[in-house]
């Protein structure tokens, strides 16, 4: 049997704007596309079984679906002077100060970045983190504290599909564009994963536990339906 030709990164389909990228699931058990939901760029999931030929069929029998949803995709922001992002919920605009040292401050409405221009974004980057660690940090130590668990290790992330993710071992894995959204919303992803600390699972325990924690955690997850892919666009 001739071996089949490894796919390619990214093929492109009649009518629809752009590459459309080409992953094969091994656990997948259908074809379907999707939208990479930080980068915007559609995405064509095949079975290990399904040959590539039907699965370019299926996306161009799909291509208004995918041209329509790509249409509705909101622009991507940089990191870059004169543009907005928000803060903790609150919008800020981006400002340089080319002659000032290179830190970075918080003032009314605004973020100032000093420094050449030259690594204003990475600059930026580093105390949105720094910011975003210190936080979560303070929230994870005293959400533990009250269900008298310990955490082990704290990481800051930047992964697609979820906000956070507990180990075993006690290591909490945060998004650090939690940064970006309103502080309930921070805590309430903090107080899910510490809530994991009792609870390695989503059982009634859990969902009391949680509810200890983050009483407000309802309206945080509605937050994060409406506006979560949102905090993918920035930086």
């Amino acid at each position: 049997m001739k071996p089949r030709q490894p796919d390619p990164a990214s093929v492109r389909i009649e009518g629809v704007p752009g590459d459309v990228a080409v992953r094969r699931v091994p656990r997948a058990r259908r074809m379907r596309l999707r939208l990479d939901s930080r980068a915007g760029t559609p995405v064509l999931v095949l079975p290990p079984r399904v040959s590539l030929a039907s699965g370019l069929a299926f996306a161009a029998d799909h291509a208004a679906w995918l041209r329509s949803h790509i249409e509705r995709i909101p622009a991507r922001v940089p990191f870059a002077s004169g543009v907005e992002i928000p803060f903790e919920g609150e919008a800020r605009v981006l400002a340089a100060e080319p002659g000032a040292s290179r830190g970075v401050r918080l003032v009314v409405g605004a973020i100032l970045v000093g420094g050449p221009e030259r690594g204003f974004a990475r600059r930026l980057l580093e105390w949105l983190k720094g910011c975003a660690r210190e936080r979560i940090e303070a929230r994870a130590r005293i959400h533990a504290a009250a269900l008298g668990r310990a955490v082990a290790r704290i990481g800051l992330r930047d992964p697609r599909g979820r906000w956070g993710s507990c180990s075993r071992r006690g290591d909490l894995s945060i998004s650090w564009r939690l940064i970006l959204a309103p502080p309930f919303v921070l805590d309430y992803v903090v107080a899910h994963e510490v809530a994991h600390l009792a609870h390695m699972n989503h059982s009634r325990a859990f969902w009391r536990a949680l509810a200890r924690l983050a009483p407000d955690h309802a309206r945080a997850q509605d937050w994060l339906r409406r506006h979560g892919a949102d905090l993918h666009r920035f930086g």
